[in-house]
């Protein structure tokens, strides 16, 4: 037999707040509904770090989904549904009304601002038997969450001859992965005792390219050598081109 619930209890239920997650008030049907709109959208984030790979994930979804690129002189009617390139730096698709905009317009804006570091003008440099990339942060991050995690360079590079070609790093499972080294424990006892602004700030954030000489020669800077040989012989980039590219590391 059900207990009688006391006063205060019936009292508390009508006046409190319930402090039930959501998950227990859906139903299992809801949450694989959740479920499966998130592998698109998972789908979305692996193919759109940065505003370049956005664009161009998300001008081939369009197509897929019947817009067409805007041409100034074609006549489009009610239903016609088209986008505009910016420059592959931004997208703007619309689907043409039945009364033009004399009654206004729906809007519905969105970015991709990915906190990640971003290589300086002229990145690559050597010390200590090391090759590095100087890097600048962008996006409000905690520092020390980019130590010691196997990151993936993104970007693009305009060659002298006026190429622009896509660069992607450490993504597919063969690549090789970048990372902003840190301290073993027992070297780094003075900066644990640091708060944690101190203990890591921009300039500590410079990433591991490499470590292989190009060859046994005296010559220095020679695994500074090897990593720009390696870009020559897959991208055609000599150092002058860093000067003209966007690369991102996340």
């Amino acid at each position: 037999m059900e207990k009688e619930k006391s006063q205060s209890k019936q009292l508390k239920e009508k006046l409190f707040m319930s402090k039930k997650g959501g998950m227990l008030k859906v139903s299992a049907e809801e949450v694989a509904n959740a479920d499966k709109f998130c592998e698109g959208y998972k789908t979305f984030l692996d193919n759109a770090k940065t505003e370049r790979d956005a664009v161009k994930y998300s001008v081939k979804m369009a197509e897929e989904n019947g817009f067409t690129e805007y041409d100034c002189t074609k006549t489009y009617h009610a239903g016609d549904k088209v986008y505009v390139n910016n420059r592959n730096m931004a997208l703007m698709l619309a689907v043409i009304g039945k009364n033009g905009t004399k009654n206004g317009v729906r809007l519905g804006i969105a970015h991709i601002d990915s906190p990640r570091l971003d290589l300086k003008p002229n990145p690559l440099y050597e010390s200590n038997n090391l090759a590095l990339f100087k890097t600048h942060y962008y996006g409000g991050i905690k520092k020390y969450q980019w130590t010691t995690v196997p990151l993936a360079l993104h970007g693009v590079v305009a060659l002298k001859n006026g190429d622009v070609i896509d660069v992607n790093i450490g993504e597919n499972e063969n690549d090789p992965c970048f990372v902003v080294t840190d301290l073993l424990p027992h070297l780094a006892v003075e900066q644990m005792s640091q708060v944690m602004t101190k203990a890591f700030n921009g300039e500590h954030l410079n990433v591991l390219v490499g470590s292989r000489p190009f060859n046994n020669d005296e010559e220095s800077e020679n695994v500074k050598l090897n990593i720009m040989n390696i870009l020559f012989e897959k991208y055609g980039i000599v150092e002058e081109d860093f000067l003209s590219a966007e690369r991102h590391l996340m």
